[in-house]
């Protein structure tokens, strides 16, 4: 095989789509990792939203009870 046609050995055209998958692998787990990672801040916002709220709450009734 003379040196002008590497590119179209066999066995360099099998294993271009695998690194190409490859490296989408790794970017759809990095992905999913970081979604996983914003869901998780989401519920935790939530989560101390919510425990605000009922401190406004139960001050609110304390306020209410004094007067």
């Amino acid at each position: 095989m003379t040196v002008g046609n590497e590119s179209l050995d066999p066995r360099r055209i099998q294993t271009a789509p695998i690194g190409g998958l490859n490296a989408t692998k790794l970017l759809l787990q990095y992905q999913a990792s970081m979604l996983r990672m914003w869901a998780n801040n989401c519920e935790l916002a939530a989560h101390n939203f919510e425990r605000g709220l009922e401190t406004l709450r139960s001050s609110i009734e304390q306020q209410r009870e004094a007067a």
